[in-house]
């Protein structure tokens, strides 16, 4: 497994994995619709945008093919601060998951933000999402817990943080 910060050319190879991803993770969760009809053409255009705007790393099989991204930067979510930075995404394509690839992926992102001085994360994780286990298994820690609205579900989204990145 070979990690790498992402580039354009990319985008649409992390939308595939975004998109995928939501397919298998939040089947059951949400409704299968909506997962249906998520768009590789939409997310390629978001990802071209989060590219060129956020630290975004992908991870690449033994075929060279993009099976997982990571990207994270300064806090977006209102309130926390105690918390200066915050994990946006990690997904990777179900059949490598369990492989510590997670793990690896966040080690880049959590670099370059101690570049920037933030030694502290949180991210946002759908309560049913089994990836919370994930979290719990690298140290975070439960901090909040808000009803979210997706595809007309309502859901709890857990805020889970880590206070203190070099002891990740």
């Amino acid at each position: 497994m070979k990690i790498r910060k992402a580039t354009q050319r990319d985008a649409p190879h992390i939308a595939t994995v975004h998109v995928d991803s939501w397919r298998t993770t939040y089947k059951g969760i949400l409704p299968c619709e909506f997962l249906k009809k998520l768009s590789y053409e939409q997310r390629t255009k978001l990802w071209e945008s989060n590219v060129t705007e956020e630290n975004v790393y992908v991870v690449e099989n033994e075929d060279e093919e993009i099976v997982g991204f990571a990207t994270g930067g300064k806090k977006k979510t209102e309130n926390y601060d105690q918390f200066h930075g915050e994990l946006y995404a990690i997904y990777i394509l179900e059949e490598y998951q369990g492989k510590g690839i997670g793990k690896m992926l966040m080690q880049p992102v959590i670099k370059e933000l101690e570049q920037f001085g933030i030694n502290s994360i949180i991210v946002l994780v759908l309560e049913d999402n089994p990836s919370k286990y994930f979290y719990e298994a690298l140290g975070a820690r439960e901090i909040d817990s808000l009803e979210i609205t997706i595809a007309g579900v309502e859901l709890n989204e857990l805020v889970y943080g880590w206070d203190d990145l070099s002891e990740f």
